[in-house]
């Protein structure tokens, strides 16, 4: 069996699926089971981590987040997730592209090539997103790298690049760690953490976005297989 000497980390929300309207019931059961109160305002979710995004709804909604918020809202958040895992089904959407880009990858043995996830979800959630939408085949979702309150997504890259290099018994170099995302935020993580990123526009940023942002390459979607696979092979040479 080829070890592999290349690992690509997918994004999850808006690079590969888009399950907005279960994201916003989900939070919205959150949050009443956490604070006793409806949800008049969610923040934005694009290119932001959970704890990102739980604290500023908090304020919008008038409530002072302090520590003892996260860990009660993102295991309400986790609880709300997974009883909405039908409607995950029936209302998320795989972007275009996106299950045959990752099938794709996981036919590349020369050289061998990992797949894993960089998401600012919590894991219980990004896992579940996956499984229900069908894209988790092919994907290390143990290695990942997924929100957990204290790292920042540039660390998570560095930590789910260590995670699976130990698992495969291998090092994956910075430089052979391509990161795919959507979001201004998602280049900037990469570029702290030394890794090329190819960036799609089916997030919040438009392509002229991701470019003025530094992305190493810039898609519309993931529809042209062929050009992610020869994007992810030139970065990584």
């Amino acid at each position: 069996m080829t070890t592999p000497n290349r690992l690509v980390l997918w994004n999850i929300d808006h690079t590969l699926v888009d399950v907005g309207r279960v994201t916003r019931e989900a939070y919205a059961a959150a949050f009443r089971r956490t604070t006793g109160r409806p949800m008049v305002r969610l923040a934005p979710t694009h290119g932001r981590t959970e704890s990102e995004i739980i604290f500023e709804t908090l304020a919008f909604n008038d409530i002072a987040p302090d520590d003892d918020h996260l860990p009660a809202f993102t295991a309400a958040l986790a609880e709300a997730f997974a009883e909405r895992r039908a409607d995950l089904r029936a209302q998320g959407r795989v972007l275009a592209g996106a299950r045959e880009a990752i099938a794709a990858l996981a036919r590349l043995s020369a050289p061998g090539t990992a797949q894993s996830v960089l998401t600012g979800c919590i894991q219980p959630n990004a896992v579940l997103k996956l499984t229900e939408l069908g894209l988790a085949d092919h994907l290390d979702l143990d290695t990942g790298g997924y929100e957990t309150g204290v790292y920042s997504k540039a660390a998570l890259l560095d930590l789910a690049r260590t995670r699976t290099g130990d698992k495969h018994r291998t090092r994956f170099r910075e430089t052979a760690t391509v990161y795919v995302a959507d979001h201004p935020r998602d280049v900037q993580a990469a570029h702290i953490a030394g890794s090329p990123i190819v960036a799609v526009a089916t997030g919040g940023a438009t392509a002229a976005e991701l470019r003025a942002a530094g992305a190493d390459r810039v898609l519309d979607d993931l529809s042209d297989t062929g050009a992610l696979l020869s994007a992810i092979t030139e970065l990584t040479l």
